[in-house]
């Protein structure tokens, strides 16, 4: 299986954010984009990443099927390690949609040696049983009116047995859309990866 990505590598990157994709705008999402430039900012590389191809993009079947997606990352990863500019770097993931149940799945595998996780919004709760598996340190960023996404991130967070945090985003219902919600949603998500190297210098190897 061949996945499209584009890495991106600042100089003397501190840790690496490799953001899970399984919509259809993928890795070109100006959303995405944007937060990949704060992190770059900060000194982080990221690897901005397509877990289905462009035909399965668009099949519910492959997008709500969690442990493809989960299996896509864990490949993904391995993929990354083997490259020289990021096999000792921390490694952070970060989710939206059903690939914030994706970036938690794949966290909680046995051997996972990720620093932190971030979910923007999306569907942490689909991890469902294997969310108490999960050690990495785990932020869940939702607009605070959303009342439904609220609901769920809540179930999600209380199968989680990591350190973890609930972060509601103010100013409306759309963590998306909202005016300032994306810049408030980047500057959580990077104080949460920069805070958590040290969490991993014992891991990566």
């Amino acid at each position: 299986m061949r996945l499209a990505g584009q890495l991106t590598v600042p100089g003397k990157p501190a840790g690496i954010v490799v953001f899970a994709h399984a919509a259809a705008t993928g890795r070109h999402s100006p959303r995405s984009r944007y937060l990949a430039v704060v992190l770059h900012q900060a000194g982080l590389a990221t690897l901005l990443a397509d877990l289905l191809t462009p035909a399965e993009q668009v099949d519910p079947a492959t997008v709500f099927d969690i442990r493809l997606l989960e299996r896509r990352l864990t490949g993904i990863t391995r993929w990354l390690r083997a490259q020289p500019q990021a096999s000792t770097l921390p490694l952070h993931y970060l989710g939206t949609r059903t690939a914030a149940a994706a970036v938690l799945g794949a966290a909680a595998e046995p051997d996972a040696q990720v620093a932190a996780v971030v979910c923007r919004g999306g569907r942490p709760d689909l991890a469902s049983a294997r969310l108490a598996a999960v050690r990495a340190p785990t932020l869940l960023i939702v607009a605070e009116q959303d009342q439904v996404l609220l609901r769920l991130h809540r179930q999600a967070q209380a199968a989680l047995r990591c350190e973890n945090r609930l972060a509601l985003v103010p100013g409306g219902s759309d963590l998306l859309e909202a005016p300032g919600a994306l810049a408030a949603a980047a500057g959580l998500a990077l104080g949460w990866f920069t805070s958590r190297h040290k969490f991993a210098a014992g891991q990566v190897s």
